[in-house]
């Protein structure tokens, strides 16, 4: 709890001084840069909105109200609507790029048949993933990658804790049947 009223105080402080929004940018951009790059998939478009989120986090600051949740979420929020906007202005279908699921570093001591194997499966269930609504993706990426809580996601996705565990199952659900009947 003191980190919250910790942020809180920086959050307040960032309200009147810019050096201390410097500090919850350099808090927060590596997060806010890593999900923008999963629902753009695009290292340039990630830059220019990651550095819009902050822009406007930094003009929007003084309207902002602590409501329980940590300063994050609320970035989260911002992030999610420029990117929402951004899918609109490309005319194209939101979809996620999840290729940097597959994590380097998991190979191990894998043999080659073993590191095939693993990638075939990486990129059967990668295609599945896509192939869910933008909204299910998204919340895949904030449970697994970014390790976010089902209260903050619901902030972020502007539905109930409650709402989001149901579409947390209700996508696994989805992902488990399509896997096994593929």
């Amino acid at each position: 709890m003191d980190e919250t009223v910790d942020e809180q105080a920086l959050v307040e402080q960032a309200k009147v001084d810019p050096e201390a929004f410097g500090l919850l940018y350099e808090r927060y951009v590596d997060r806010i840069y890593h999900y923008v790059y999963y629902r753009t998939g695009n290292v340039h478009d990630a830059e220019d909105l990651t550095a819009r989120v902050f822009y406007q986090a930094l003009c929007h600051l003084p309207q902002y109200v602590y409501r329980g949740m940590p300063f994050s979420s609320w970035l989260y929020r911002i992030a999610h609507n420029l990117v929402a906007n951004w899918h609109r202005d490309q005319s194209r279908q939101k979809v996620v790029s999840l290729d940097r699921l597959a994590w380097i570093g998991q190979q191990g001591e894998e043999g080659p048949f073993q590191q095939l194997a693993r990638k075939e499966r990486q990129a059967v269930l990668l295609a599945a993933i896509r192939r869910l609504p933008a909204d299910r993706q998204q919340l895949l990426i904030l449970k697994f990658v970014e390790r976010l809580s089902n209260a903050e996601i619901g902030q972020i996705m502007g539905r109930s804790e409650g709402a989001i565990k149901s579409l947390y199952h209700r996508t696994l659900a989805a992902l488990r049947q399509e896997l096994t009947e593929g």
